[in-house]
């Protein structure tokens, strides 16, 4: 057992550490998140089923603008799932989907009707 002199600067010292962690968890960061630079941007053309360029994987920063093109030589929609974001595909028309990308993960983008994967989506 510790002399009552020496239980009292441990106790001093668990207090005060208890106090600055808990100050500490309430100290978030005020500063504005880090510029994610130029928007990524996406171009694909549909034709006969097949997406140029073929399917891969396009990265994204954390709250980076994306815009993604498709032209299709048949009537559908585009859509990223889990952004939930997509536009209908007129044939021959380009179309155009923009949001950011604020979520991390890795998110397909394909068509609806035809379920054609164009790429996925990696954002951290």
């Amino acid at each position: 057992m510790l002399p009552a002199i020496g239980r009292r600067r441990a106790l001093a010292a668990l207090t005060g550490a208890i106090l600055l962690s808990v100050a500490g968890t309430g100290c978030g960061s005020s500063e504005a998140p880090a510029d994610p630079g130029s928007p990524v941007e996406v171009a694909i053309t549909i034709t006969g089923g097949r997406s140029q360029p073929q399917p891969g994987r396009v990265d994204a920063k954390k709250n980076q603008q994306v815009r993604i093109t498709v032209t299709s030589d048949v009537a559908d929609r585009v859509h990223v799932h889990g952004y939930e974001v997509g536009a209908d595909l007129m044939a021959g028309q380009p179309a155009t989907v923009e949001f950011v990308a604020d979520m991390d993960g890795l998110f397909e983008v394909e068509t609806h009707q035809t379920g054609l994967l164009l790429f996925q989506l990696l954002v951290r």
